[in-house]
């Protein structure tokens, strides 16, 4: 047996050096894992904190932005702005969409960030291999989810360039009807019949807005082949200009009323064209009154009306009359002196007669 000195001192038992190695290590390990719940709450709180203040900015210029377009319309309510101009109700439409975007954007960023930051402070050598991870997943997800992606990137498109709005009546080729509801991966339009088509926004290629700027109502009405196509012209135009002075319906036209002239011959009738420019909530109704005028204006004259239908031109015939009657103006030309056509709106200026000269010159 081995050689103890009489004058040394007690040596623990290994149990005890075990148990305070132990309790050393783990008192080490309770500090450590404070140290990183509170760096984790720490980086949980600056986040929440970030998010916090993006979204308060965030809604603060949403609620600015609509705020100043009620004030504007001397409105209380979004409600209210069916009475108010069309540009402030889709001003405040894409305001809270493009709001409603952000926000979003906003939480999944900040938690994304948190994750991030957390799993380096918990696992410094795991960052390395997430990221490798996320970057399968995110790709196998944007082979996979592509379409989910072009239909959320072409909806922010149309919702920020303001293409169609909430009310709106669209030809999105896929659906014509009026939109229901915009969202930044699909669209809701209800057509005519009520039928309710959800359009994914990502197999949109075209849209035709009818209610945004200005819209032309076009009519040809048909008149007997030996009717005085003159007279019937003048009729017809001092008819539809009755209508534009109208205090009701002078609001809801924009331009001089037209008469284009003879469009076509039939057998039967000649067919001439009348044109009217208009806001485009208010087509349709004042193409109904244009109508029940030139019927009237038209009976004034003792004729018969073969055919009265409003036509729309598309393809060629409509590239060509995309200016109507109103050509271009130009310069007089030098060479033959044709003088420029008298300018204004409801009728010619007056030449301007010239002054008689004094009585000692003549």
């Amino acid at each position: 047996m081995p050689f103890i000195p009489f004058d040394a001192p007690p040596q623990p038992p290994p149990v005890l050096n075990d148990l305070a190695a132990l309790w050393v290590s783990f008192m080490h390990w309770l500090l450590e894992a404070g140290q990183n719940i509170l760096k984790v709450v720490l980086i949980i709180a600056i986040c929440i904190g970030i998010a916090f203040v993006l979204r308060l900015v965030i809604r603060r210029v949403v609620t600015r932005i609509v705020s100043s377009a009620k004030l504007k319309a001397n409105v209380d309510d979004t409600q209210a702005f069916e009475r108010s101009p069309l540009a402030d109700m889709r001003l405040v439409q894409r305001t809270r969409t493009l709001g409603s975007i952000l926000q979003n954007i906003v939480n999944v960023a900040v938690a994304i960030v948190a994750l991030v930051l957390i799993t380096n402070l918990l696992a410094p050598n795991l960052v390395g291999s997430l990221t490798l991870l996320t970057a399968a997943i995110g790709a196998g997800l944007g082979f996979g989810a592509q379409n989910i992606v072009k239909d959320v990137l072409n909806g922010l498109f149309i919702v920020a360039e303001d293409q169609i709005g909430i009310g709106d009546m669209v030809d999105m080729g896929l659906a014509s009807g009026v939109v229901e509801y915009v969202a930044v991966r699909i669209t809701h339009v209800r057509d005519v019949n009520g039928t309710l088509w959800y359009v994914r926004n990502g197999e949109v290629t075209r849209i035709g807005n009818m209610s945004q700027g200005w819209a032309r109502a076009i009519i040809d009405i048909g008149v007997p082949a030996d009717a005085d196509l003159s007279q019937v012209e003048a009729a017809l135009l001092e008819a539809a200009q009755g209508l534009a002075k109208d205090p009701k319906w002078r609001t809801r036209i924009l331009e001089r009323p037209e008469v284009w002239g003879l469009e076509s011959i039939t057998g039967e009738a000649l067919v001439v064209r009348v044109v009217m420019k208009t806001r485009a909530t208010a087509m349709d109704d004042a193409a109904q009154e244009l109508r029940m005028r030139l019927k009237s204006a038209i009976e004034a004259l003792d004729l018969q009306i073969p055919s009265l239908e409003s036509v729309v031109p598309n393809g060629s015939e409509g590239a060509r009359r995309v200016r109507g009657a109103n050509p271009p103006k130009t310069r007089p030309n030098a060479v033959t002196g044709v003088p420029a056509p008298a300018r204004g709106i409801w009728r010619k200026k007056s030449p301007k007669q010239a002054p008689e000269p004094p009585e000692k010159d003549r």
